[in-house]
């Protein structure tokens, strides 16, 4: 499809998101903003956290993952699905106690206002740099794909995407996205199906003799349990996705902010095992597209990209699977990235405010007015990182992304640990100290291990991160029971 048809469609596709936002804008209150009323139903919530969670870094990255991995990618998916299952019982039924319309309020409740800002200020950074990370992947394929055939700028591209998100967000917030996300993920799915079909009908192969060339390739291995060693092993890589998935979802104030929409623990906690258990075939969809895509680079003699990440994107380019396959990725790409920054800029424009501005205490029409400046502000800070990380990255997307999770969010899984499972306290103004030094030692750790014993610690540096933070909290521990009224444990 040409430059022209491209853009048309991505006009349509925003066209319809526009409508959506639209339809809600009577409910401009910052509560519809922060939490949709309370109104989301579980299953459209359920739904759209599918594409919001894997984005366009799944898209690229996981395909690619065949080549270097094989399917061994699952073993950490499987891993997710425990993570979620523990977020559905242990951390849900804690933030509606307490409606919380900002996670990272516990910690005020629970230590103090310096903890509170720590673990609200290491979600900002942490989701700030994801966020803008996954908004740069759309960002280079459009621009590859579109707008380099009329010598635009990348920054240019990039703006126009920012104001985009901006326009159908700015107004409703998580109330627009909980519709819009579950919109997105709808044709993130019906494109990785087509693709996959397209790419079936370009080997000749049916889903019976898919299913057993897959079974009996050396590029679909599933399980490593035979070198420790081994980044991919199964006990690494399972428990990795567990404790990837308390941080990244429980943690997180994006992933929870869909939640804390809906209107009951009973009703959230549907939503997130139904979008746990969804994201195992999801992920096997993903993992099938790729193995189809290294089959045919070695049918048609291709050779295979040395960034793994360029699998998908190159075939599409090259148009080994024709037109229609370059307009289902494109549509799943948007989809699929555009599902997960939305939610991020909404997620990180509550927290700021909730967090670290306390709009709250402010008259209606001032918040609202402060809100939508920090909208802004959080979409020109993206536009800067965007930039940056233009000009520096030369690694897996999605392998940087768990990189950067493993030291930000460390130290909130550590502090949660500590505040949900003790009834001890620590001196506030020492948590700050403790949660900046942890991801250094945790660092420490990575460099001793694979300098001198020859051993790299992989995704399970949260693990490590989030221990010397628990460790480091305990070593300064008023060993007293909190006062009853204090008390916020499970």
């Amino acid at each position: 499809m040409s430059a022209i048809g491209l853009l048309l469609l991505i006009i349509i596709y925003f066209g319809v998101l526009q409508c959506i936002a639209f339809v809600g804008r009577k409910e401009k209150s910052n509560t519809a903003f922060f939490l949709g009323n309370k109104t989301s139903p579980w299953y459209i919530v359920s739904f759209g956290m599918i594409g919001a969670s894997l984005s366009g870094v799944t898209f690229v990255s996981v395909p690619g993952w065949v080549l270097s991995s094989g399917f061994s990618y699952m073993q950490m998916v499987l891993g997710f699905s425990v993570g979620y299952i523990i977020v559905a019982f242990v951390l849900l039924p804690l933030y509606y106690r307490l409606q919380l319309t900002s996670i990272y309020t516990y910690l005020y409740e629970r230590f103090g206002k310096a903890t509170h800002t720590t673990g609200s200020l290491f979600f900002l950074l942490s989701r700030t740099i994801g966020g803008a990370t996954r908004l740069y992947i759309v960002a280079l394929i459009l621009q590859r794909f579109i707008f380099d055939t009329w010598n635009i700028p990348f920054f240019i591209t990039v703006s126009l995407l920012l104001a985009l998100i901006y326009l159908y967000t700015y107004a409703n917030g998580i109330k627009t996205i909980v519709w819009t996300d579950a919109l997105q993920t709808l044709f993130l799915l019906i494109a990785l199906i087509l693709l996959i079909i397209q790419s079936m009908d370009f080997l000749s192969l049916d889903i019976n003799t898919t299913v057993e060339t897959i079974k009996n390739s050396s590029y679909t291995r599933l399980w490593i349990v035979d070198d420790w060693k081994n980044p991919s092993h199964f006990i690494k890589l399972f428990i990795s996705g567990v404790f990837i998935t308390i941080a990244m979802t429980g943690l997180d104030q994006d992933m929870m902010q869909k939640n804390l929409s809906c209107s009951n623990t009973r009703s959230a906690q549907k939503n997130m095992l139904s979008y746990g258990m969804a994201f195992i075939p999801v992920n096997i969809l993903f993992l099938t597209l790729g193995f189809l895509l290294v089959m045919i680079t070695e049918t048609q003699g291709i050779a295979l990209p040395a960034q793994t990440d360029s699998l998908l994107p190159n075939i599409i380019a090259d148009g080994i699977l024709g037109s229609w396959a370059m307009v289902f990725f494109v549509i799943g790409i948007i989809a699929a990235t555009f599902s997960s920054a939305d939610s991020a800029l909404v997620s990180l424009t509550t927290s700021f405010a909730v967090d670290i501005i306390q709009i709250e205490h402010m008259e209606e029409q001032k918040a609202t007015t402060m809100r939508r400046w920090i909208h802004l502000a959080f979409c020109f800070v993206f536009l800067v990182i965007i930039l940056l990380f233009h000009l520096i990255n030369n690694k897996s997307i999605l392998d940087l992304l768990f990189t950067i999770a493993s030291y930000t969010y460390g130290p909130l899984l550590g502090i949660f640990t500590y505040g949900i499972f003790t009834k001890w306290k620590i001196s506030d103004t020492l948590a700050p100290y403790i949660a900046v030094i942890s991801p250094v030692l945790a660092y420490g750790f990575f460099w001793v291990f694979s300098t001198y014993f020859n051993y790299y610690i992989g995704y399970e540096l949260l693990i490590i991160n989030g221990t010397i933070t628990f460790l480091g909290m305990l070593l300064f521990t008023k060993k007293k029971s909190l006062h009853p009224t204090k008390t916020i444990i499970l």
